[in-house]
């Protein structure tokens, strides 16, 4: 297939990568059957040698092996001291969301995951914390936004679906220039592969697992990983307390499919780097939103602290729902479905799908129009991937 160069003027990253995916948390000599592949324990609980005395293991809410080999795998690609998963990205948002009180205040980004605007406004402002989204790509509109009884800033970037990116290190730095302020970054859309952002200053990064880091569309996890010791007592408790932990089976599919995150993620960068090319010199569309490509406004800030990119893009149909729906109803090789990141390539339409529980209002003023189709695009052919794009966009446009 063609090649973009797709690596060029991106950070450099540190060699290991690949090697901790594969044996992070895996050491054979863990099982006395020096088992390669971890077992999955199915157990919900665990004999003890004595009343309160157990070898680690008493109930599969607090521990489980199978998860804490996926958790320790997770911590070693993340660079991360202390990692916890969860039943699902949401869940993961959920147990954070525990570390504040009723009172506290949150700065959120403004251009967030639906399902997670829709918890922070729906289900979080109704126990006492107090919300406000703002545009987190200027560093100064979260300064004006904090209170003193800010107690978190929560930001994706890139964004879903327009792919805003925050300047990680700067958000931190206004941030932490409140005592006892937590920063969390959802680095769902570009892995630990692509970004790091606890060595830009954030104090948790958060994962909906279910997407790049598994890659397949069969599990449904989520994660959180930090340094600092006492946010993870906290949140080990939370995770204990409030029982959104993961089945074992989905904890040993995603550390099956952590082995092969580098080589997906370089797969995803070509192919969507070479959509993205190709979208941009369409006579049929009207805006190309990708990091990876020159035209996006915060192109050299990527490139100043990422790796690289993923296969996510969004791009402005010209037209309206009528064109969309068309275009979307067209596609044979991408899929019309929700969620991103597996090895098969979506199309989707946040106005009406994954972004619908936003107010009408607020999505037409972040520009989350009817003409907004989000790419996540998978492992196959790119010149498939083109060419099934080309006839969809012909057949949105016939009469």
């Amino acid at each position: 297939m063609p090649s973009t160069m797709s690596g060029e003027g991106y950070l450099q990253r540190k060699v290991g990568f690949a090697t901790a995916a594969i044996h992070g948390g895996n050491e054979p000599e863990k099982w006395n059957c020096r088992a390669v592949v971890p077992g999955i324990f199915t157990s919900t609980t665990y004999k003890q040698d004595a009343p309160a005395e157990h070898r680690g293991y008493e109930y599969a809410r607090s521990n489980n092996p199978t998860r804490e080999a996926a958790e320790q795998c997770l911590a070693a690609i993340e660079g991360a001291k202390h990692c916890m998963t969860f039943a699902s990205g949401l869940g993961a948002t959920t147990a954070l969301a525990g570390l504040l009180n009723q009172g506290d205040h949150m700065v959120a980004m403004d251009d967030l995951y639906g399902g997670t605007y829709r918890y922070f406004s729906k289900v979080l402002s109704r126990m006492g914390v107090e919300i406000s989204f703002v545009d987190a790509r200027d560093p100064a509109k979260v300064a004006s936004a904090m209170r003193p009884n800010t107690k978190m800033v929560w930001i994706e970037t890139p964004t879903n679906p327009l792919l805003k990116v925050a300047d990680i290190q700067a958000v931190c730095k206004v941030a932490h220039s409140q005592q006892g302020v937590i920063v969390v970054v959802d680095n769902t859309f570009f892995t630990c592969y692509n970004q790091k952002p606890l060595t830009l200053g954030a104090d948790i990064v958060m994962y909906s697992l279910t997407k790049y880091m598994n890659g397949h569309s069969d599990v449904i996890m989520g994660a959180a990983l930090m340094n600092d010791d006492k946010l993870h007592e906290s949140l080990r408790f939370l995770q204990n307390a409030m029982g959104i932990v993961p089945s074992p089976f989905d904890c040993s599919q995603l550390n099956r499919s952590l082995k092969t995150l580098p080589l997906r993620m370089e797969r995803h960068m070509n192919n969507g780097l070479l959509v993205g090319q190709y979208l941009e010199k369409h006579p049929l569309v009207e805006k190309v939103l990708h990091p990876g490509l020159p035209s996006h406004p915060q192109h050299d800030l990527i490139k100043k602290q990422c790796y690289g990119v993923s296969g996510m893009l969004s791009f402005y149909i010209k037209g309206g729902l009528q064109e969309s729906r068309k275009f979307l109803s067209s596609l044979k090789v991408f899929t019309l479905a929700e969620s991103l990141g597996g090895y098969e390539s979506l199309a989707e339409l946040p106005s009406v799908m994954t972004h619908a529980s936003i107010p009408p209002e607020q999505r037409a003023e972040l520009g989350i129009t009817d003409s907004l189709i989000r790419l996540s695009v998978g492992l196959e052919d790119a010149e498939d991937l083109i060419a099934d794009l080309e006839q969809a966009l012909k057949a949105a446009v016939s009469k």
